[in-house]
C-alpha cells in the first residue's frame, strides 16, 4: 500500500479530489473521519492499495499535518487556480520542503480559472525552494480552460463533465505554446539526468519512456515540484494525476529511510471514540506490526481496519490500521520503535499552541475528570496543550485557533461527558518597591503561659530589572541569634507573595539590620511574624510600582506580509527590534519583537486578520517594564 497526503488551504477542494480519485476503479471506498476532522480514505487503482489522507485547510489544523507527513510516501498540495491565493498555499510548500517529501501540486478548479497558469506557478515559486514546473498546460476556448496538453506524451485531452476526458488532436493555435513549455520543463528534467542534457544540446528528440523515467526520479528525490491541472469536481484531470501518483511516488521503504530509520511504525492520526476509546492510525514501516506487537515501549491490542470492526492480522510494511486499546500510544511520539519513541527531525514538531483560554468545568465536581479528560486529548491532538495558570491554578486550554477551540470543547461535551466555561486569563502582574525604605516592627503578644516577642529592623530597597529576591542581614553581636535569622527570610518570602495591588512583589533586596529577643517568649514563629510584618509596612509606606511581563516574540510571515507587521506591533504597545528573510525557507520572514504579554492575545487575533492566517509566532519571556496608562486600565490596575 501507498499512502498519499492531501493539504493545501481551505476551499481548494481537497475531499472533492480524494473522492474522485477513489471512484476512478468504481470500487466503494472505506472512509474514516478522526480528531480535528482528518480523514483517511482506503482505495484501489488497478489493483493497486491506496490510501489517501486528508487534512483540513486554515491554520487550526495545521498542527496535525507533521505525523501525516512522516507517513506519507508523497504529498499532494491542491491550490485554488487564482495567482492572489498563492500566499495562502505558503504555510503548506514550507512544511512539505521541510519534510523534504515528494510533492504534486495540484491546481484545482481550473474550469473557473482567469489566471494564466504561469502566473499562478510564479506566485508558488516564492515559497518554494524546489523548482515547480508544468506538467501540463491548459487548452482555453472563449478565455475558458477546456482541456490540457501533457508536456510529457504531447498529447492534447477535451475535459468532459463527470467522467475521463477524451484525446483530441493538440489545437493548432496551442502548438507554439505547447513546444516552448516543453522546452521549458525538459530543461528543467535535463539538470538532473546528464543524457538528457546531452540529448537536448545535440538537438535529439528524447523518448517519452526516458522522460517519464526521468520525471519520476527527479520527483522521488524531491528535486523538482511537478503541477499537474483539473477540475476534481468535474472529474477532469484526476486520471492523470492517479497516473502519475501509481507510476512515480515511492514505496514504504523510501519513507522509512527518509525518516532516519529505526522506527517501526508511525503513529498519524488519532481519535477517542465513545464506548471504544482511544484509536490510533498506524502505518507499518517494517515487519511484525500486530495485536499483540511491542510497540513504544508495551505491547498493543488489537488492529482493526478503518471501518472499526474488521480484525487485521499483521500489517505488512506500508499498510495502515487502526490500534485499539492501546493507550501508550499517542501523537506526541509519531516515530514509534519497539522499547520507546524514536526521535524525529525538527519539522515533526508542531507549531506553538498560542490561543489560550482558562477552562473551567460548569460542575464542580467534574474538576478532577475534566484534568484528566484534557490529558487523554493532548495524547491524540498534536496542536493541544495544557497549562496551569500560577495564579488561580486552574486550566489553560492553547489551541491553534477559535475553531479548534470549539472542537476541543465539543469532544469534552460528547466523549468525555465534561461542560466547561472558557474565561480569560488574568495578566501575570508583578509589583516591585517603588524607593528604598526602613522600618522598625515588634510583635509581642502575650495570653497566657509563653507569650512571642520579636523585634526587627529591616532595609528594602527595589534592585534592577531581572535581579529577584536577594536577603541579608548585618546582625552583631548577638542581638537576634542566628538560629532565628533564616525565620525572618521566611517572613518576608511571606509578605513578597502579594503586595498592596494583589501581585507578587519581585527585584527587591532586604537587609535584616538590627533587632531584639526575649529569652523565653522569643521564637521562629515570632521571628517570622516580625520580618512579615515588617516588609508589609514598608511596601505600603513606600508604595510599589506594578509591573507587567514583556515577552520577546519571534513570528514566522511570508514576506509579502512583513511591512503590515511594524504598524500591527506598535499599535499593541510593541518595540520592533528585527526582520530579516530567513535563509533556509523560501519566501518567509523572521520578525522579533517586544511586547507585553496582556496583548498576546490582541496579537493572535490581529496576525490573523492581517496575514490571512498563515503566519504564525513563538514568545518567551523578556523582562518586566512598570504599567502605564492605558495598559494599566487594560489590566485592571488601580491607581495606589
Amino acid at each position: 500500500m501507498r499512502v498519499v497526503a492531501v493539504i493545501g488551504p481551505a476551499q481548494a477542494g481537497k475531499s472533492t479530489l480524494i473522492e474522485a480519485l477513489a471512484a476512478l476503479d468504481g470500487a466503494r471506498p472505506g472512509r474514516l473521519v478522526m480528531s480535528g476532522d482528518t480523514a483517511v480514505t482506503k482505495f484501489s487503482f488497478m489493483d493497486d492499495p491506496w490510501a489517501a489522507i486528508e487534512v483540513p485547510g486554515g491554520p487550526d489544523s495545521l498542527a496535525h499535518i507533521p505525523p501525516v507527513l512522516a507517513a506519507a510516501d508523497a504529498a499532494v498540495l491542491c491550490v485554488p487556480a487564482e495567482a492572489d491565493a498563492a500566499v495562502l498555499s505558503a504555510p503548506y510548500l514550507r512544511l512539505v520542503e521541510e519534510a523534504g517529501l515528494p510533492t504534486y501540486l495540484f491546481v484545482n478548479r481550473v474550469d473557473a480559472a482567469t489566471d494564466r497558469m504561469a502566473d499562478i506557478v510564479a506566485g508558488l515559486q516564492v515559497f518554494c525552494a524546489h523548482g515547480i514546473v508544468l506538467r501540463q498546460v491548459p487548452i482555453r476556448e472563449g478565455g475558458r480552460i477546456t482541456g490540457t496538453v501533457d508536456l510529457i506524451s504531447e498529447r492534447a485531452w477535451h475535459f468532459n463533465e463527470g467522467t475521463r476526458s477524451s484525446l483530441v488532436e493538440l489545437p493548432a493555435a496551442m502548438r507554439d505554446r505547447e513546444r516552448e513549455a516543453r522546452a521549458e520543463l525538459l530543461e528543467h528534467l535535463a539538470d538532473y539526468d546528464d543524457h538528457l542534457l546531452e540529448e537536448l544540446i545535440e538537438d535529439q528528440q528524447p523518448l517519452t519512456g526516458e522522460l517519464y523515467d526521468v520525471a519520476t526520479r527527479v520527483l522521488q528525490q524531491h528535486a523538482l515540484v511537478p503541477a499537474l491541472l483539473g477540475a476534481a469536481a468535474h472529474g477532469n484531470g484526476v486520471t492523470r494525476l492517479m497516473k502519475s501518483l501509481r507510476h512515480e511516488v515511492p514505496r514504504v521503504a523510501a519513507t522509512a529511510e527518509r525518516l532516519g530509520g529505526g522506527a517501526l511504525a508511525v503513529a498519524c492520526l488519532a481519535d477517542h471514540v465513545k464506548h471504544l476509546g482511544k484509536t490510533v492510525l498506524v502505518r507499518a514501516l517494517g515487519p511484525g506490526i500486530a495485536g499483540g506487537a511491542r510497540l513504544l515501549g508495551d505491547t498493543i491490542g488489537s488492529i482493526v481496519d478503518i471501518d472499526a470492526r474488521t480484525a487485521l492480522g499483521t500489517l505488512a510494511p506500508g499498510d495502515i490500521g487502526l490500534t485499539v486499546k492501546t493507550e501508550h500510544l499517542h501523537l506526541g511520539a509519531p516515530l514509534c520503535g519497539p522499547d520507546g519513541p524514536v526521535e524525529g527531525p525538527g519539522w515533526l514538531r508542531p507549531r506553538v499552541a498560542n490561543h489560550r483560554w482558562l477552562v473551567v468545568p460548569a460542575n464542580e465536581r467534574d474538576e478532577a475528570r475534566l484534568s484528566g479528560a484534557l490529558a487523554r486529548m493532548t495524547e491524540i491532538d498534536p496542536g493541544l496543550s495544557i497549562e496551569q495558570d500560577t495564579q488561580s491554578g486552574q486550566a489553560i486550554l492553547c489551541t491553534q485557533g477559535p475553531l479548534h477551540l470549539r472542537r476541543a470543547l465539543d469532544k469534552l461535551d460528547t466523549v468525555f461527558g465534561i461542560g466547561v466555561e472558557t474565561r480569560v486569563i488574568p495578566p501575570a502582574l508583578r509589583e516591585t518597591l517603588a524607593r528604598p525604605i526602613e522600618t522598625h516592627h515588634r510583635h509581642r503578644k502575650q495570653s497566657g503561659g509563653a507569650g512571642q516577642f520579636a523585634d526587627v529592623v529591616i532595609a528594602m530597597r527595589p534592585t534592577a530589572r531581572g535581579e529577584g529576591f536577594a536577603f541579608a542581614d548585618e546582625i552583631k553581636g548577638g542581638v537576634v541569634p542566628r538560629a532565628y535569622i533564616p525565620a525572618v527570610e521566611e517572613g518576608v518570602r511571606d509578605a513578597l507573595r502579594e503586595g498592596p495591588h494583589g501581585h507578587p512583589v519581585v527585584d527587591v533586596a532586604v537587609t535584616l539590620k538590627d533587632g531584639k529577643y526575649h529569652a523565653v517568649d522569643s521564637s521562629d514563629f515570632a521571628f517570622r511574624t516580625a520580618g512579615r510584618n515588617a516588609v508589609r509596612e514598608a511596601m505600603a509606606e513606600a508604595g510599589t510600582i506594578v509591573l507587567q511581563p514583556v515577552m520577546r516574540v519571534t513570528i514566522q510571515v511570508p514576506g509579502p506580509f512583513t511591512g503590515a507587521l511594524v504598524p500591527l506591533v506598535s499599535g499593541l504597545k510593541g518595540q520592533v527590534l528585527n526582520f530579516e528573510g530567513r535563509p533556509d525557507t523560501a519566501g518567509w520572514d523572521e520578525f522579533v519583537a517586544l511586547l507585553p504579554k496582556v496583548a498576546a492575545s490582541d496579537l493572535f487575533n490581529a496576525l490573523g486578520s492581517a496575514t490571512r492566517g498563515t503566519a504564525w509566532f513563538e514568545s518567551e519571556f523578556d523582562h518586566y517594564e512598570e504599567v502605564r496608562g492605558d495598559i494599566r486600565a487594560a489590566a485592571g490596575v488601580g491607581a495606589r
